[in-house]
């Protein structure tokens, strides 16, 4: 049996127990428990003294706890039922995503100076600080960027809009003439 499994066998249970008294819902408790077990294989190696596997097994437990009771606070689970009036409507965001898919078409077209930092950002979601570092420039250079990439990206979304008013061309049905004839 391979260290890590003997290790799961002599603690699992004392965990469980532990993270039962913690938590007070078994599935929540086994989920700590294995979550533990996962960061073990993961950091185990770093630990030195393999005598203290258990102390920092129980540690990493509690934390775990900690940091899932911290996550629960900050965004409570709630019913679906009970904030349904809150939340948006699918007409009202259809709108928004094609402006968005527009806005990504667009994109496209700016100079690549523009165009990096600001896929980068709303994108792929990185900070200035690590888009500076990918794309090795100071981070006020970033951000004077991304700022005149979304100048430039909404001058040519609003270009369009205003030739999609242009082609739209007025209809007047033709009254029924009856043929004499």
């Amino acid at each position: 049996m391979d260290e890590f499994e003997e290790l799961v066998n002599q603690h699992y249970q004392a965990l469980y127990r532990f993270g039962f008294s913690l938590a007070r819902d078994p599935d929540r408790a086994a989920d700590l428990v294995q979550q533990t077990f996962v960061i073990w294989a993961q950091k185990g190696h770093q630990l030195e003294e393999r005598s203290k596997a258990k102390t920092w097994l129980f540690t990493t437990l509690y934390r775990e706890y900690l940091g899932s009771a911290r996550r629960a606070r900050r965004y409570p689970e709630t019913e679906i039922s009970e904030v349904e009036h809150e939340l948006p409507s699918h007409e009202q965001d259809s709108g928004r995503k094609l402006d968005a898919r527009r806005a990504v078409v667009l994109l496209t077209c700016l100079d690549e100076t523009f165009r990096a930092p600001l896929t980068l950002f709303y994108l792929q979601q990185h900070s200035y600080k690590e888009i500076a570092e990918i794309l090795d420039v100071p981070i006020g250079t970033v951000m004077s960027r991304i700022s005149r990439g979304k100048d430039q990206l909404r001058r040519k979304m609003n270009a369009r809009a205003l030739e999609g008013e242009q082609r739209i061309v007025e209809f007047k049905p033709v009254k029924n003439r009856k043929n004499n004839g």
